[in-house]
């Protein structure tokens, strides 16, 4: 129990990363000596000192490492990447106990820093909060086990399941939930490393796809646009982010020519017969370890059909159709995605609209 308590607060340092620490994962670290925490640290950025590093680096008399026990959510690393390899800082330190709360899956540690570690005389645990552990890191343990981001889908539908109504640019969006969800939405954008919109929903409601009513960093944008039908008017090549701009191989020279006056889009060529998988392999090229898909229809579907989703947060609101576009008469629908399955849980719940995220 002694050790799950050190691991929780790990837990909780570790996620004080959320959001500027990918394509690494969320680690936390907590060094304890005689029962009390002398230590702790968080991997703060991309390309900063790990965890393990900076727990050390925060603790005031070093002569008390002698005597301790160091707590990891994930295996120290074994290999150099952009900094030292934290195991060898372990043994280093002469940190006599280290905790591990889940193995490495990247195959370059993959348990090789545990062996390093027992190799060198220290005493290590292993699987201590392990489901936790990995929870928190699920978009890396699916980079690294799937050789694809972490998928999440977003919608708004109505209370009689459409997500919009059939409608020309001139009609506006209807706004389907409240101002709670808008601030919620741009959290979430703030976590992930990249959103991803239809090219329909780029001409019809010019979404910017920054974050602003969240402190966070802007994602990075992804627009898949096979035919070439969009210019560098539209919001999502306004400078604000890094984006993404697929198209197909044949229009590939028409759309560097249309976009060469702005140095925050960057074309890519993809082959669209291949569909979302190719897509996906072409993301994870780019090293984008999350992908936040907020629509159209198309796009949604695409994935759900490719089983290439982990998690769909679904807003409904309590208004139907009708209520939301009453300038229209008999207005026709499109029709919300179906999930064919996943499991359903509640999240919240007000007059103006509910929220479920299902998960695979």
């Amino acid at each position: 129990m002694t050790d799950e308590l050190y691991m929780r607060r790990a837990l909780e340092l570790a996620k004080l990363g959320m959001g500027n620490v990918s394509p690494n994962p969320m680690v936390g670290a907590v060094i304890v000596s005689d029962r009390k925490i002398i230590g702790e640290g968080w991997h703060k950025h991309y390309g900063d000192p790990h965890a393990e590093v900076n727990a050390v680096s925060s603790i005031e008399d070093a002569a008390l490492l002698a005597d301790s026990t160091i707590y990891v959510t994930l295996e120290p690393c074994s290999h150099w990447g952009k900094t030292p390899p934290c195991a060898d800082m372990i043994i280093e330190k002469g940190i006599p106990r280290a905790v591990v709360g889940i193995i490495d899956p990247n195959p370059e540690v993959a348990g090789n820093g545990i062996k390093k570690m027992i190799e060198a005389g220290v005493e290590v645990t292993v699987g201590v909060l392990e489901d936790e552990c990995r929870m928190i890191n699920k978009r890396f343990f699916t980079v690294q086990q799937f050789n694809r981001p972490y998928i999440i889908l977003k919608w708004a539908q109505s209370s009689d399941g459409f997500l919009d109504a059939c409608r020309s640019g001139g009609t506006s969006a209807a706004w389907m939930t409240g101002p709670e969800a808008r601030i919620l939405v741009h959290r979430w954008r703030s976590e992930e490393d990249a959103i991803m919109v239809g090219t329909n929903t780029v001409i019809l409601d010019n979404p910017s796809l920054t974050v602003r009513d969240w402190h966070g960093r802007n994602p990075m944008r992804i627009v898949p646009d096979a035919d070439l039908r969009l210019d560098p008017s539209y919001a999502v090549f306004n400078g604000e982010a890094r984006t993404i701009f697929f198209t197909r191989h044949e229009n590939f020279s028409a759309a560097v020519k249309k976009f060469s006056d702005n140095l925050t889009v960057e074309v890519i060529g993809l082959d669209f017969s291949e569909g979302m998988p190719g897509m996906t392999a072409a993301l994870n090229e780019l090293r984008i370890g999350s992908l936040f898909v907020e629509g159209g229809a198309s796009l949604l579907d695409s994935f759900i059909q490719a089983s290439l989703w982990d998690e769909a947060r679904v807003f409904t609101s309590s208004r139907s159709l009708t209520d939301l576009y009453p300038s229209l008469t008999d207005p026709k629908g499109i029709h919300a995605p179906v999930l064919p399955f996943g499991t359903p849980t509640d999240i919240l719940s007000n007059s103006d609209f509910s929220l479920k995220i299902i998960s695979q």
